[in-house]
C-alpha cells in the first residue's frame, strides 16, 4: 500500500469516527434536554409550596424516567459495548447529573440512600461493566456528592418554609453519607476534589441545625392529639 494509499484509509477512519461522536452527541443533547425538565421539576421542591406536596413533584420527576431510559437504550446502540470508555467523556456529565436526580427523588420518597443498583434500574442500564453499556461506580458516588449539595440547600429552604423537623433528617442523613465517602479510598481526582466540597455541605446543615437548637426549635413539636391528652 503506497503512502497516499495509507494515509486514504486513515482519513476514513477519522471521519467514521466523527460521524459516530456526532450521531452520539445527539442522542446525549436530548438527554440533556430531559435531564434539564427532570431538574427545574426537583427544584420546585425549594419553593413553600413544593415542600408542601413533595410526593407529587417526585412522582412527576419519576415519570420523565421514561424518556430517559428509551434515549439511553438509543445510545448504547451507537458503537459496540467494548469502546465504551472511548466515548465515555460525551455523556459523562450528564449522567451524573442523571444519578444525583435519581437520588434525590428517592431521598425525597423514601429519606434514604439510593443503591446503585436502583438507580440502574431507573436508568434501564447495567451495572455489571461486562454487560455493556453500564453505570460506572465514580459517576455513581459523583451523582451521590451532588445530592448532598442538594439537600444542604433544603435544609435552609425547609426553615424558611416552617419545617424545622426536615433539616435534622437531613444532618443525620448527611452525616451517614461522609462517613461511608471516608471508607473510601479515592484515587480519582475530580472524584477527590468533588468529596472535598462534601465537608462544606455537612458544616452548612450543622449551622442551620445548630440555629434551631438555640431558638428552640429543634424539639419535636407535640401534636394536635398529644396536646389534647
Amino acid at each position: 500500500m503506497s503512502v497516499l494509499d495509507q494515509f486514504m484509509e486513515l482519513q476514513n477512519g477519522l471521519s467514521a469516527d466523527q460521524d459516530l461522536r456526532e450521531e452520539i452527541r445527539k442522542v446525549v443533547q436530548s438527554l440533556e434536554q430531559t435531564a434539564r425538565e427532570i431538574l427545574i421539576l426537583l427544584h420546585s421542591v425549594h419553593h413553600d409550596s413544593g415542600l408542601s406536596n413533595i410526593p407529587e413533584k417526585s412522582a412527576k420527576a419519576r415519570e420523565h424516567f421514561t424518556a430517559v431510559r428509551t434515549h439511553l437504550a438509543a445510545l448504547a446502540t451507537k458503537f459496540p459495548a467494548d469502546q465504551y470508555y472511548r466515548y465515555h467523556d460525551q455523556w459523562r456529565f450528564v449522567l451524573q447529573r442523571l444519578v444525583f436526580q435519581a437520588a434525590f427523588i428517592v431521598y425525597l420518597e423514601k429519606e434514604e440512600l439510593v443503591t446503585r443498583d436502583a438507580v440502574t434500574e431507573m436508568l434501564g442500564i447495567e451495572s455489571d461493566r461486562e454487560k455493556g453499556f453500564h453505570l460506572d461506580i465514580e459517576d455513581y458516588l459523583s451523582g451521590v456528592l451532588n445530592l448532598a449539595s442538594e439537600l444542604s440547600r433544603l435544609a435552609v429552604n425547609s426553615v424558611t418554609a416552617g419545617d424545622y423537623a426536615r433539616p435534622l433528617r437531613i444532618a443525620n442523613f448527611i452525616t451517614e453519607l461522609d462517613f461511608g465517602f471516608r471508607l473510601l479510598n479515592l484515587k480519582n481526582d475530580s472524584l477527590r476534589k468533588r468529596y472535598d466540597g462534601l465537608k462544606y455541605d455537612v458544616k452548612k446543615i450543622e449551622e442551620v441545625v445548630y440555629d434551631l437548637s438555640i431558638r428552640g426549635l429543634s424539639k419535636p413539636q407535640s401534636t394536635t392529639s398529644e396536646e389534647k391528652s
